[in-house]
């Protein structure tokens, strides 16, 4: 663990983060790595995502993940003593962020109306399922069903049966999109002086990202046209073979279909209608991309690697999450920190890809923290008394790792 608090743009700002799993726990993560004080508020058993992959270190490898840069205090939420601890900490943050449904919330004693009599300075980030008002508010929402819903299943699927991307891309989208929020609040905060609630729903955030280049023909009033991308849904686009392995290749502009129709020896190519524009070509995008491969299939790929970066098209090697670990410009950037876990052990973990010239980030990182690892030192910040924190602990409202109590 660091001997000093993370640094970067948010140093100072206080973030009590009651979330679980992968949306919320990846977004107050960003928050920490940005240089926010995090602290996690699990309950006694911990949050679910720590028994997921876990090899006995008691925090499987997607919980070390979303969780490094925090500190984490195991609190029975529960029992009113519990909850009162919690509006403790809340009285001195400046970021409340919970994933937790509104009805759980509102029999917990914890509603933004709640928090706001107790710190109307507070940032209320509520993560939800579904925006209030409309027929599926308060319903649970996992990946796999706002991946369903939104209509992200269906694309992956094609013509074929429906399919989810094989990443949690929905909480993982959500949560950047909570990390906006709360910082557009924070700022907002800094002009009116006043707290706010952010509320981010999961459904409407990832139909609205699903329509950016998807809706087509449907962005009119009355339709002109049918939804979709002609060439994102093409089956040519995807990573092409050539003669030893696999590349990511993007022919898109007229500069470079013109340049790689002299790559592969057939200039008179750009003198097609059908080739010439950007219209035409989306309308013949199936031929466009068997060319493209037809053509790589023809020779290596450091032979195409070479030829058509001079030329000024994208193209990249396929990798795997294993070759992540080794790419040379990941390692020139520095992406990958070196942690070591109390328990887990030694650790490499992705760092910020997000750089800030003034105010740089800590290339150091806590761990993710033990289960209330920190749970004593953050309530006496919050100035609870020891002979106080000693009474939760034996009562067994608040959970500390290693505690013989």
């Amino acid at each position: 663990m660091p001997a000093t608090p993370p640094t970067g743009p948010l140093n100072g700002i206080k973030v009590v983060d009651l979330t679980t799993t992968f949306m919320g726990p990846y977004a107050t993560m960003l928050l920490a790595r940005m240089g926010a004080d995090v602290v996690k508020v699990e309950e006694p058993a911990g949050d679910v995502t720590r028994g997921l992959a876990d090899t006995g270190a008691g925090a499987g490898p997607a919980f070390l993940n979303a969780n490094h840069g925090k500190r984490s205090i195991a609190i029975d939420l529960k029992n009113s003593v519990g909850r009162a601890a919690l509006l403790r900490l809340i009285e001195r943050a400046d970021v409340f962020v919970t994933n937790v449904r509104p009805q759980a919330l509102a029999r917990l004693g914890l509603t933004p109306e709640t928090i706001h009599e107790t710190n109307p300075r507070a940032i209320v980030a509520t993560l939800v399922g579904f925006a209030p008002g409309g027929p599926y508010s308060g319903r649970a929402a996992y990946d796999d069903a706002i991946q369903a819903i939104s209509g992200i299943a269906d694309v992956q699927g094609g013509d074929g049966e429906p399919a989810y991307v094989k990443s949690v891309i929905a909480d993982k989208t959500v949560g950047l999109m909570a990390v906006n929020g709360i910082l557009a609040a924070l700022v907002a905060r800094g002009v009116t002086g006043r707290g706010t609630v952010v509320t981010v729903p999961m459904f409407e955030s990832m139909a609205a990202f699903n329509m950016l280049e998807l809706q087509g023909g449907y962005v009119y009033e009355t339709p002109r046209g049918p939804s979709g991308y002609a060439r994102v849904s093409s089956p040519f686009r995807k990573p092409y073979r050539t003669a030893d392995g696999y590349l990511g290749v993007v022919v898109y502009t007229d500069r470079m279909w013109l340049a790689f129709f002299e790559l592969i020896g057939r200039p008179e190519l750009a003198d097609e209608p059908r080739y010439a524009t950007i219209a035409a070509r989306t309308a013949h995008v199936d031929e466009m991309y068997e060319l493209i491969d037809t053509e790589l299939a023809k020779e290596s790929s450091a032979y195409w690697l070479e030829k058509l970066s001079a030329a000024g098209i994208p193209a990249l090697p396929v990798q795997s999450i294993a070759d992540l670990r080794t790419d040379e410009h990941l390692r020139a950037v520095a992406l990958f920190e070196d942690v070591d876990h109390p328990t887990a052990g030694p650790l490499r973990l992705p760092g910020l890809a997000t750089q800030f010239s003034d105010t740089p980030c800590s290339r150091e990182t806590r761990p993710a923290p033990l289960l209330g690892q920190h749970g004593p030192e953050v309530l006496a910040e919050a100035g609870m008394t020891a002979a106080e924190i000693d009474e939760l602990r034996a009562a067994g409202i608040l959970v500390v790792t290693g505690d013989p109590r």
